[in-house]
């Protein structure tokens, strides 16, 4: 068996940055923009690609907000709720903010998609066959 270990500007079995794709998330989840404007913005040649990040992250959508609400919590144990922001992935996406920011301030600054990657192993947007991990 071999073993690959991926640095944190990547998710597993994808080609685009996690910038790239955490960014794309966020213009279609949080700012509404179409998948072609997307793409665009994303510089991706293919609005299929975006279409496959979208769909496997709004399939992911409830496993990642609960990822990244633990790992809020355990980086911020006075941490409060996480405010819902009224869709699936757009709460995934608060639960990934906030989180982030947790971690900048117990452990220092990183980019929040590079924090996202780390934090979920590069599954963020792996296939349902492959879960997210899961914290003790």
């Amino acid at each position: 068996m071999t073993h690959v270990l991926l640095p944190t500007i990547a998710l597993f079995r994808r080609r685009d940055l996690a910038e790239v794709i955490g960014e794309a998330l966020h213009a279609r989840f949080v700012e509404g923009h179409s998948r072609g404007l997307v793409a665009k913005r994303a510089g991706v040649p293919h609005p299929d690609t975006v279409r496959g990040w979208l769909r496997r992250f709004g399939q992911r959508a409830g496993p990642i907000r609960e990822l990244f609400t633990s790992w809020a919590h355990l980086l911020d144990t006075g941490l409060g709720p996480i405010v819902a922001r009224g869709s699936p992935e757009a709460d995934a996406l608060e639960a990934i903010g906030v989180a982030a920011v947790a971690a900048a301030r117990r452990l220092g600054p990183a980019p929040v998609w590079e924090f996202a990657a780390g934090a979920s192993a590069g599954l963020l947007l792996a296939n349902t066959s492959c879960p997210l991990p899961r914290l003790v």
